[in-house]
């Protein structure tokens, strides 16, 4: 299933034009995935979170984010096979 979305998602982001013709050249997905399933009322979070990453990355790095999420929700990782 994930590969299929990554494999989808890649195919998408080359069809949306010239003006993403630098990002996708450069864009490569992780090797490693987690995923978290979002309520429907957290919806717009979600969304807001997703617009503002890159300023919200300079803050809190995805790294130690991830970890702070899998610890809230009692997810233990092995840090030897979370990270590419």
């Amino acid at each position: 299933m994930i590969e299929e979305a990554k494999t989808e998602t890649t195919k998408w982001l080359k069809k949306q034009g010239p003006q993403y013709r630098d990002f996708h050249r450069d864009f490569h997905w992780q090797a490693g995935y987690g995923i978290f399933s979002v309520s429907e009322s957290n919806s717009e979070e979600v969304k807001q979170y997703i617009a503002n990453q890159v300023e919200h990355h300079k803050k809190m790095s995805f790294q130690d984010e991830f970890r702070a999420l899998c610890q809230r929700h009692g997810i233990e990782i092995d840090e030897r096979y979370v990270w590419d």
